[in-house]
């Protein structure tokens, strides 16, 4: 599997805050302005030194509803914007 984490720099001229941008699939379109996000990744167990695939959902904010399920999208982390809305998407990937 392909790395999910790409890492992007922004903010003001003094530096900024990173942002963290991330490659997933659109598993959740049910809700107003939300999609939910499934990323996928590989992780080595420490002991036996086995991969094994690890996936974490995220509440991304879509403003137009032009994302449904199955579509393979970007999400950035930004500002909080509900309890459990962090992350908003970019834009699609092929």
């Amino acid at each position: 599997m392909e790395n999910n984490k790409i890492s992007a720099k922004g903010g003001s001229a003094s530096g900024g805050k990173k942002h963290r941008i991330l490659k997933g699939v659109v598993v959740s379109d049910k809700m107003t302005k939300t999609v939910v996000v499934k990323v996928s990744g590989l992780k080595k167990h420490p002991k036996y030194k086995k991969y094994f695939k690890v996936s974490q959902k995220y509440k991304a904010h879509d403003e137009t509803n032009q994302y449904h399920t199955g579509d393979q999208v970007l999400i950035k982390e930004t500002r909080p914007m509900s309890k459990e809305k962090r992350w908003i998407i970019v834009g699609k990937t092929n």
